[in-house]
């Protein structure tokens, strides 16, 4: 990111509007725009402060320093050719091991089964699912070109891998997510939330990276209001999977026990 960044949202002192509950939510913490979440030597400092606010009743942790940005900007200042080196397994290791997983949660149904992974950044994840004989799979990212064309119908399954994390406006992100989803269907998706000892570690927990786009940081009463704002229950398989949904296909029963 460089040392000069256009329209930065002016920080306040007062309060402002939790993004997903609406209730207040103080100044928490700040840092370098630099912070990326990898761990080990980091890059240099760009001099650039984000401030984070944290909602005093579901404790969703979020900044707005960029909620003025359009997709031009993002994809300037975040996503642009530098991104790779702050998240190396976007391009590979994620999307094949994310594939992988879903494999084994669905094998048994995917001869009748659409996916749509959603902020998927490429086509690894899906043409995985191809080759292990998923009906279709097809990839859907707005920041990416040749993935950028909104595709047709609803799907049974819409996976959506580190994506919350780096929405602006949960709620509404959220709402175009579910789009694509039938009814019965689910999205299957990875974000983690904040840890036990979040209250200790604070802005020093390594997810929180301005750098790589984490806008957005979850508790699990966070994701359960930003889903339930649209009708949608969601589960956590742990830490950081989850699966959201209105009505479950009955013969997932063995997917979700």
């Amino acid at each position: 990111m460089s040392l000069t960044v256009p329209r930065l949202r002016a920080v306040t002192t007062s309060p402002i509007a939790c993004k997903i509950c609406e209730e207040p939510s103080a100044l928490y913490g700040v840092i370098d725009s630099n912070r990326s979440c990898l761990i080990g030597p980091q890059t240099s400092l760009s001099g650039v402060p984000i401030y984070y606010r944290r909602c005093e009743a579901c404790g969703f942790l979020f900044t707005d320093a960029f909620d003025d940005w359009d997709i031009n900007e993002f994809k300037a200042h975040i996503y642009n050719d530098e991104y790779i080196v702050f998240d190396p397994d976007y391009k590979n290791a994620r999307p094949s091991g994310n594939a992988n997983v879903v494999t084994g949660f669905w094998s048994a149904h995917k001869a009748n089964m659409r996916v749509l992974d959603y902020g998927g950044g490429n086509d690894v994840l899906c043409a995985t699912l191809r080759t292990n004989g998923f009906k279709e799979a097809v990839t859907y990212d707005p920041m990416v070109p040749e993935h950028s064309l909104p595709p047709a119908g609803k799907f049974d399954l819409v996976t959506c891998f580190e994506t919350l994390e780096h929405l602006p406006d949960p709620v509404a992100g959220i709402g175009k997510i579910i789009e694509f989803v039938a009814d019965p269907g689910a999205v299957f998706y990875s974000t983690l939330t904040q840890p036990d000892d979040f209250d200790s570690q604070g802005m020093s927990w390594w997810y929180v990276g301005p750098r790589n786009g984490h806008v957005s940081i979850f508790t699990k009463q966070a994701l359960a209001a930003a889903w339930g704002k649209h009708g949608f229950k969601t589960a956590s398989f742990n830490a950081g999977a989850h699966l959201a949904f209105r009505t479950l296909p009955e013969n997932w029963g063995t997917v979700t026990q």
